[in-house]
């Protein structure tokens, strides 16, 4: 195909150029050549036609898209051909060669070969979008009439690509703008009638039946006005990605999407500086932990834009890993980029890799994040989130890493699950390793709240439910949360490591709270559908764990600003280190020991604002469990009926002793005074 292209074009640029060259002779001796004239004309012309033959292929004029002609072509069409005429007229005037043309040829033939060629241009363009008119599907569909919200150079593209690509069955019939120095004027023909609300007049008679949203760099609080007005009228629309989607190559202007939720939260994203994080990043080797997952390859991409000496990526999921080395790899960073599967509770591995690597920087993203699953294996959390933490955290105080960064969550806040307490613990960890190391590595934890997009998020839960035609599951009609952004979150990760002196905790100012219900409803209109008529909603009731709002800090935190106005920094009282220490090393003593119930109770013991959420337990199978010792009657949440002729001990501890005549199929009843069961 590309050489048929390029066959095309030289057969066309050919004939152009020598009818050009023989035009210019014609008007030049008034279309009365002389004998002498005539005769050297061949000898001219190819060496004429042969210099810009050359100089076209030179600067790739053979190897462009057909459909494509801009006026960066158009300029470097006329670059070429003045280059050429510039040197025959050094030839004509200076050298004296008897063949040169006379310079009245040579500024025609500049003039007519640039018009030649931009119309072969056109032309050839023009065949191409009707050769792709005539490939494309026939369809007894007609094109919907399109209006465009945005003038500017994304919306300019897109009706381009409406015109040129007719199997999109869209045709822009308007334009709409805010900014009053293009209403009244065309764009590729196409009028700017106004700002989107002149929408709301009958008189515009537009009969839109969708409307595109091109503004990816305006602010949200207008994205969301424009959204509401564009629901009260009832008209379809869609937007076109934001910047951040379209410079990092994960979309392209032609694709349309819903309108995203970050654009409708009520708040601009947050932007962040980049000086302070790229100097204590800028030719240091860093290390991510956690680096296949939603933050930590979002960390990854961003720390390797800021010429690090290496970037180490450390995660136990090999596929995950693979996936973002893969990603660095194609982007242009393969050399210095190392991927190493390691766990963090492995002590010996993590201390290999900080000695061989000597990362400056060190970001903990390793987590067990998911609420109900960590409801069910607390130690698992434990273990990861708390242990694995203090593992990794005092490995970077022994290597004299420079600054470690948790990654936290506003779920540690006056926890009511696993997961929340567990990150409450490691955030205990980090300050108190600080408190006890003031003058060594300088360790912050961050808190989050809620990451739109982040794998386990309510965003891609809600869309596939959708598009499975529903129902979409809200847990409670007042439930809350406060959102932010993939690269706001990232963002605020690098910002406190080039703030943090030691020992705070960070957050983000991140507006107003989000009702689920909204947000539910919100994704179900933008997908095009009726909530409650076309998509249902159901309540299923909080889950395990799960708060109806979240916090932003504890009643006994100070909260000071920063250099930032968004960033907002938190300090409290650190505990000895010692003390977390051993209350961390029984926790982990008794993970894989004791039931959830039983390591939830210990936990509270070591987190005092943790109030946890307890797992109701079927009477038959707590004496079977106990049977092993597996379960405790600390686990039971309500008395049990009494079973006659039966007999259960237990210790002050409430672990079972004997049990006689067990009658799994009768119960027991909690005799308080006596510490046992009859």
């Amino acid at each position: 195909m590309m050489r048929s292209t390029k066959g095309y074009f030289l057969c066309a640029y050919s004939a152009t150029l020598i009818a050009s060259l023989w035009l210019s002779y014609q008007l030049r001796f008034d279309f009365s050549l002389p004998a002498n004239v005539l005769r050297a004309f061949p000898m001219c012309l190819a060496c004429i036609l042969s210099l810009k033959l050359l100089c076209l292929w030179r600067f790739g004029q053979f190897a462009v898209l057909p459909r494509f002609f801009s006026t960066a072509d158009f300029l470097t069409l006329s670059k070429i051909l003045f280059g050429v005429s510039a040197i025959a007229l050094v030839i004509s005037s200076q050298l004296g060669w008897k063949l040169a043309p006379p310079r009245g040829v040579i500024v025609a033939d500049f003039s007519l070969s640039l018009i030649g060629l931009t119309g072969v241009r056109l032309a050839l363009g023009s065949l191409s979008a009707r050769s792709m008119a005539r490939q494309a599907p026939l369809t007894p569909f007609r094109a919907r009439r399109a209006g465009i919200v945005g003038a500017g150079l994304v919306g300019s593209a897109l009706a381009q690509e409406f015109a040129s690509r007719p199997e999109l069955r869209l045709q822009a019939v308007a334009f709409f703008d805010d900014d009053r120095t293009k209403w009244g004027t065309r764009i590729h023909d196409i009028p700017v009638v106004g700002a989107p609300e002149v929408l709301e007049n009958d008189a515009t008679h537009l009969e839109l039946e969708e409307v595109i949203i091109a503004m990816p760099s305006a602010p949200g609080k207008r994205v969301t006005a424009v959204v509401e007005l564009l629901k009260k009228l009832q008209l379809n629309f869609k937007s076109v990605p934001s910047f951040y989607e379209l410079t990092t190559g994960r979309a392209k202007v032609s694709q349309l999407r819903a309108v995203p939720v970050d654009e409708l939260l009520g708040r601009d994203q947050i932007e962040l500086a980049t000086e302070s994080v790229r100097e204590i990043l800028w030719n240091r080797a860093v290390m991510v932990t956690g680096a296949g997952g939603s933050i930590g390859s979002e960390l990854c991409r961003q720390i390797a834009a800021s010429g690090p000496s290496l970037l180490v990526l450390v995660d136990q999921s090999e596929v995950q890993l693979f996936q973002i080395e893969q990603e660095l790899r194609e982007s242009g960073h393969a050399g210095s980029i190392v991927a190493l599967v390691a766990n963090v509770m492995d002590r010996p591995r993590i201390d290999h890799l900080l000695e061989r690597y000597s990362p400056s920087v060190v970001f903990h993203a390793a987590a067990h994040k998911h609420v109900p699953m960590m409801e069910r294996q607390p130690g698992e959390a434990i273990k990861n989130n708390a242990w694995g933490t203090l593992q990794l955290a005092e490995a970077c105080l022994h290597h004299r890493v420079e600054r470690f960064v948790l990654i936290s969550s506003d779920k540690a806040i006056n926890p009511t699950n696993v997961m929340g307490a567990t990150k409450r613990l490691a955030e205990m960890c980090v300050q108190s390793l600080h408190a006890a190391h003031p003058q060594s590595t300088r360790f912050m934890a961050v808190r989050f709240g809620n990451v739109l997009g982040s794998s386990g998020s309510v965003v891609p839960i809600f869309n596939k439910q959708i598009a499975a035609g529903g129902p979409v599951t809200v847990t409670h009609p007042e439930v809350t949360r406060y959102f932010m952004t993939i690269p706001e979150a990232v963002g605020l990760v690098l910002q406190s490591a080039a703030l943090g002196q030691g020992g705070e905790i960070f957050t983000l100012d991140m507006g107003e709270p989000v009702r689920i219900l909204d947000l539910a409803r919100q994704l179900i209109e933008l997908s095009g559908f009726t909530p409650d008529r076309d998509i249902r909603i159901e309540f299923t009731g909080l889950r395990p764990g799960e708060k109806l709002f979240e916090e932003l800090n504890y009643q006994g935190e100070s909260i000071t600003t920063t250099q930032h106005p968004k960033i907002l920094r938190l300090i409290c009282e650190p505990h000895p280190l010692e003390t977390v220490r051993d209350a961390l090393g029984r926790l982990v003593e008794q993970a894989d020991r004791r039931h959830s119930n039983q390591l939830k109770r210990l936990l509270s013991q070591v987190v005092p604002e943790y109030k946890p959420q307890f797992q109701e337990i079927d009477d038959r199978k707590f004496r079977s469990a106990a049977l092993t010792g597996q379960a405790n009657i600390h686990d039971l949440k309500e008395p049990l009926p009494e079973e006659p002729n039966s007999h259960a001990q237990f210790d002050t501890a409430g672990t079972l002793l004997e049990l006689d005549k067990p009658g799994l199929d009768g119960t027991l009843e909690v005799t308080q005074a006596s510490g046992g069961l009859r």
